[in-house]
Parts: C-alpha cells; structure tokens; sequence
C-alpha cells in the first residue's frame, strides 16, 4: 500500500493546516459533483426516462437506505484501522460509476434505462455508505474541537457556493440543449460526465489530508459496539431527533421538484434558478449561524431554525390555490426562507454529532446516527411515493362565501380559497411529522441554551451588520440599521445589552 495512505502516529501543526485547506478543496469538488448528479438533476432525469412518482420515490430512498451498509463498515473500518485507504478507495470507485450513468442514454434500450439508473444508483450509494462512515471517523480526529464551528460554516459556505454556480450554468446547459436538439437526454450525458471529473478532483484532495492513527480497538462484540451510543443518552436523544427530522423532510424533499416540473411546468433554468437562490441563502447564512452557535450554542440554533423549516411547508397547498402568478411569489419565499434554516440545521447538526462523538472513538457513533437517519429517510420517500399515487385522485376544497342580504341588492361573494389536491397532501403529511421533529428536539440539551426570541434577535443583529458593511450609501445604511433593530424587536442600546454576557443572566 503507498505510503501517503497509511496513518501517523502523531500530526505536525503545519500537517494539519494543509489538511484543513485540503478539506476544503474536497468540499468545493464533491459538492459540485453532487450539485451535477443529485437533487433536480436526477428527480429531472428520472422524469425525463418516464418515472412514475413510486419510482421517484424508490429513486429518493436508495441513498438512505444505503446506511444500513454503515453497520459492516464499522467493523471494516475498527479492524484495519485505514481509514484515509478506505475513504479514497471507496470514492474513487463510488465516483465512475457517474461515467456509466453518462452512457445510459447512449448504450442502453430505452425499456432498460431506468433498472440501469437505479442500478448504478444502489452501486454508488452502497459504496458511498462506507466512505462516509470511514471519512466522518477520519475527520473527527483530524480537526480541532475549539476551530470545529468556524470551518465547517466555512467548508459548507464554499461547497454551497461551488455547487449553485455549476447547478445554474448546468441547468440554462440542459435547456439550450434542448433547444437546439429537441431533447435534453444528451445533455444529461455531458452534466454526469462532468459530475464524474468534479468527483475524481475531490479523491485528490482527499488523498493529500493527513490521517492519525486509530486507538486499538477494544475488542467488544457487534452488540456491544453497537449498543454504546445508544446507551449514551446525550447522543441517543439527538439521533432520535435527527431520525425524525430526516423521516419528515424526505417526505416531500423529492418531491419539490416534481412538483415545479410537471404541475407548474418550470423548465431547468427555472428550476436550477430556485434551487441556487436556495443555496444563495444557505450561503448568506452559514457564517451568522456559525457565530451564534459560537456565542451561545448550537441546539439553541436549532430550536429556531427547525421550527421555521416544517411552517415554510404550509406554502406549498397555498400554491395550488391562488393561481400561477402566486404560486411563483410562494415558491420565492419558501426557497429563500428554506435556505436560511436548512443552513442552520446542517451547520449546528453535524456540530452537535461530531462533538457528541467521543474522540478516538468516533466510529460507532457516527456510523449509527447516519444509520438511524438513513433508515428514516428511506422509508420516508417509498412512503410518499406511494401516498403521492394515491392522493393523486383525492382532492378537498375550502371556499370562501359572504352573502349580504339586502332586499334591494342583496350581496354574494364566492371563490376557493383553498383548493388541495395529489402532492399537496404530501406536504401537508410533512409538516405533521415535523411537528413531532420539532417535539424529539425538545429532549435535546446542550450548555449554555437561550431562549429562541434571543437567537432571533441575534440573526436580525448579524443580519443588520451585514447590511450595513455591503451598503456605502448613507441613506440606505440608515434603513438598514433601522430596518434590522425593528425586526429584532428592540433599539440599539437594548440590543448592546443583549449582546453583553452579563446581560443574557
């Protein structure tokens, strides 16, 4: 085996600065290879071969199901100890099978096409599976605890940007496409070609990051290693917690697009241009949430950010009701708002997991949160693929009536309010369940919680200080400064007091 894949006893200082830059390099490329593969892009291709919604929602559940490979890779990873070898190794393979995806439409009868997608899929998840259960253990010991908030908003900040600037430009690609040939099926070739290069570049960096070596493994039987997080109750609680989060928001998470695609007919740039003001918002918001959790915590970050999530659900219902003009102005805000919280529920997730996760030790606890996750989030979409068919002939009309009798011009105004019918359900079902998301939060605790109108108040704050650095217009510094501190809920004196410690007690 090469030497550079083998791990160190101990990890110079100037080693892991390189890694951490390096860890960036691999974000920026393996987001653009997911930004060019996953998302709109294969729920779009999907629609493209002829899926039906059963198969869109199969499609959604291969990934999740996937972590149940995290069980044998525990053990895989525990024994050998090489967990850079594995992550590169497994990655590398993993990330051609995107080459073989490029091909289906150019090598496979079209009967056959879907089987081969959702063939290549199960291949490049299952390997995936491992990679990440090895990598997340790899980087546990490899990044600092007291730098852990400040890298991961900026690692998913760059990887944010990367992925929407190639999601956009891919998507006006597929369109001018189809343009010109009258099918987009040979730009899907070019997009997951492309997907694949992204893929190889991220192995690269992967390869350059030092790995230090594992603590001996202790021995202890599949049971037991398996049973230890669970027995930790700090960490059971958030695995709870995040199970139901992933349960609720791949309900209707695959189905944003269709939606977008075949009832709204939005062609690609539209809907890669929604999917990158998301990620535009995700962008804005990961280094605000990252200083809040810095200054309070990060369970407080979710207790806002959560919440705010599931209650954007409740626009999409609306978007059937009142007519395409604004049902755009609906799917506007719920991107923008969509992409403020899922930022602060990725950000202080993966913080609270990681940190939770005993150092040198990490393995069994991150395997198993990623397989309660995965195991949630696979029986999610096949759920709601199904329930999607179903509701599909279902429909429940609210109208509005005001009647005014008067003898001489008696008064009748009638209209549908709100008209729910076929995906509408299904959003409607994940908005239900993320109630209940929103009540296994409430078992998770970590020190230092504030309550959730501070960290609303210190949002708006970090949001006015952004206004007023991008802003060299006095007039508009003014608005901003006046703007923010109104929806704060408080003047500039007050919110110095809430920005003192002393003042928080």
């Amino acid at each position: 085996m090469p030497h550079w894949l083998l791990p160190k006893e101990q990890l110079e200082d100037r080693e892991i600065h390189r890694g951490l830059r390096m860890l960036h390099m691999d974000a920026v490329f393996g987001q653009m290879m997911v930004a060019l593969t996953m998302g709109p892009f294969m729920i779009a291709f999907a629609v493209l071969l002829g899926a039906p919604n059963v198969v869109i929602g199969l499609l959604g559940a291969i990934g999740p199901l996937s972590q149940i490979i995290q069980i044998p890779a525990i053990f895989l990873v525990e024994r050998t100890g090489l967990r850079k070898a594995l992550t590169v190794g497994t990655a590398l393979v993993a990330r051609s099978v995107w080459i073989v995806v490029a091909g289906i439409p150019l090598w496979v009868p079209e009967g056959l096409r879907i089987p081969a997608f959702t063939g290549c899929l199960m291949v490049y998840f299952g390997l995936s599976a491992i990679t990440s259960c090895a990598f997340a253990s790899w980087i546990r010991d490899v990044i600092p605890d007291p730098v852990m908030t400040g890298f991961f908003s900026k690692r998913m900040m760059f990887a944010t940007a990367a992925g929407a600037s190639v999601s956009l430009l891919a998507g006006m690609g597929v369109d001018a496409y189809r343009a010109v040939f009258g099918n987009a099926m040979g730009a899907y070739s070019i997009i997951y070609a492309l997907g694949a290069l992204a893929g190889f570049a991220g192995v690269y960096a992967l390869g350059v990051i030092p790995e230090p070596k594992m603590a001996p493994p202790g021995g202890h039987g599949f049971r037991a290693v398996l049973s230890r997080p669970f027995k930790d109750h700090a960490f059971r609680d958030l695995t709870f917690f995040l199970g139901a989060w992933a349960f609720a928001t791949n309900l209707s998470g695959p189905f944003f697009a269709v939606y977008m695609l075949r009832r709204m007919e939005l062609n690609m740039t539209w809907l890669l241009g929604l999917s990158v003001l998301s990620q535009v918002m995700n962008i804005a918001s990961f280094s605000i949430w990252g200083r809040i959790a810095d200054r309070f915590n990060n369970k407080s970050v979710l207790s806002v950010t959560v919440p705010l999530y599931f209650f954007c659900l409740l626009l999409w219902p609306l978007m059937s009701s009142w007519g395409i003009e604004a049902a755009m102005v609906l799917v506007l805000i719920f991107h923008v708002l969509a992409g403020i919280a899922t930022a602060g529920v990725g950000l202080a997730a993966n913080n609270l997991t990681l940190l939770r996760a005993p150092r040198g030790e990490a393995t069994p606890y991150l395997a198993v949160s990623a397989l309660v996750q995965g195991i949630a989030a696979s029986v999610a979409p096949v759920l709601a693929g199904l329930a999607a068919d179903t509701f599909e002939r279902h429909a429940i009309s609210i109208d509005f009536h005001w009647h005014y009798e008067d003898m001489q011009q008696p008064l009748d105004i009638m209209f549908s309010a709100i008209q729910i019918h076929g995906l509408d359900f299904i959003f409607l079902i994940s908005f239900v369940f993320g109630l209940y998301a929103i009540h296994r939060l409430l078992a998770v605790h970590e020190e230092g919680e504030v309550s959730d109108a501070v960290v609303r108040r210190e949002f708006f704050l970090e949001l006015e200080r952004v206004a007023r650095k991008v802003s060299t217009v006095a007039g508009l510094r003014l608005f901003a400064d006046v703007a923010f501190s109104r929806m704060a809920g408080y003047s500039k004196e007050n919110s110095k007091k809430q920005r003192d410690p002393n003042g928080l007690s």
